[in-house]
């Protein structure tokens, strides 16, 4: 049986994720000094593995995150749209407090976590868990190893699948910044080897579920 290992990274600390603000598919944010340092340590970090890979979300914070480790591996970046944050639509580069004064109604609607319901301009969460398991699933069957720089909505997306969790559950897993997630694909069934695995940044990441 064909088993494939990836390597799941969300990206640095970016200046949205310190303001609170909802990043997505469009609105983006560059890192922050500590988000920049990330990338570095997870570069050393992985530096002499052997990864057959390397993808990224063409996202910038996942770009800036993705290039230390391209240069580390001596190896090339295969960007791919299909691997960005949810899109969030008009609620991009706000955050949830200015969402709930100024669009009560939407605002509701959106912490229902109802998975059929969409942001203005946006897509549901059930379009966007589609779109990411497909993108993963893609991967992995082309690649006995590889290390993907993606996003926290991403990760949240593979966490559930893999652990049977309802989309509308309060979260109960970690989505740190410049994490080391494993998962293991075999026989078309995901599993998880690790997760949230950040010893590499000594004292921890940022875990923050907005502006992911």
């Amino acid at each position: 049986m064909v088993e494939s290992r990836l390597i799941l990274i969300r990206h640095g600390e970016t200046e949205w994720n310190r303001e609170g603000r909802i990043q997505g598919y469009h609105g983006d944010s560059p890192l922050t000094a500590t988000g920049r340092a990330q990338a570095q340590k997870l570069a050393a970090r992985l530096a002499g593995k052997t990864l057959g890979t390397l993808h990224s979300s063409d996202s910038e914070r996942a770009r800036q995150t993705a290039a230390p480790i391209a240069a580390a591996l001596k190896t090339g970046i295969a960007f791919d749209a299909a691997l960005r944050e949810r899109n969030y639509g008009e609620f991009e580069g706000r955050t949830y407090a200015e969402l709930e004064r100024e669009h009560p109604d939407a605002y509701g609607k959106f912490r229902s976590r109802d998975p059929a319901y969409a942001p203005p301009g946006g897509e549901s969460g059930d379009q966007f868990r589609e779109r990411v398991l497909a993108a993963l699933e893609r991967i992995a069957a082309g690649a006995g190893r590889a290390a993907i720089v993606t996003h926290g909505g991403v990760l949240g997306v593979i966490y559930r699948h893999v652990n049977g969790a309802s989309p509308d559950a309060r979260r109960d897993y970690s989505l740190h910044n410049a994490s080391i997630n494993r998962l293991v694909y075999s026989g078309g069934a995901w599993s998880i080897e690790s997760w949230g695995d950040v010893t590499h940044l000594g004292a921890g990441s940022g875990d923050s579920i907005q502006g992911a």
